[in-house]
């Protein structure tokens, strides 16, 4: 039970070509981000679609699958554990992101 307490699975499209950066220290991470569509109806009936974002982090051989085959548009499930980071804008402004790091990738869709 102790591999549930953080795991994220999402189906979804990406946003724009993944960025990918060669570490010095000889890693390689893939940052991107998908698109998870939600329709419902409103109180009206009409159909409405929420688009939510998620920012998506891959390192190393997942790094190297997502540079060699994603682009923008992919349809793709991830699955890996929610993060938080801070971090500090030149202006000295404290700043939050979530991520999703990913263990593991299936790409979905036509070739």
């Amino acid at each position: 039970m102790n591999a549930l307490k953080n795991k994220v699975q999402l189906i979804g499209h990406l946003g724009n070509k993944p960025e990918i950066i060669d570490l010095d220290s000889g890693k390689k991470l893939a940052k991107f981000s998908i698109a998870t569509n939600e329709t419902y109806r409103n109180k009206l009936g009409e159909k409405v679609t929420d688009t939510q974002w998620h920012n998506v982090v891959a390192w190393n051989k997942t790094a190297e699958i997502v540079e060699n085959y994603l682009d923008k548009g992919n349809e793709v499930m991830v699955e890996g554990k929610l993060t938080t980071r801070t971090y500090e804008t030149k202006e000295g402004e404290k700043r939050y992101i979530t991520e999703v790091v990913c263990n593991e990738l299936l790409m979905l869709g036509n070739k």
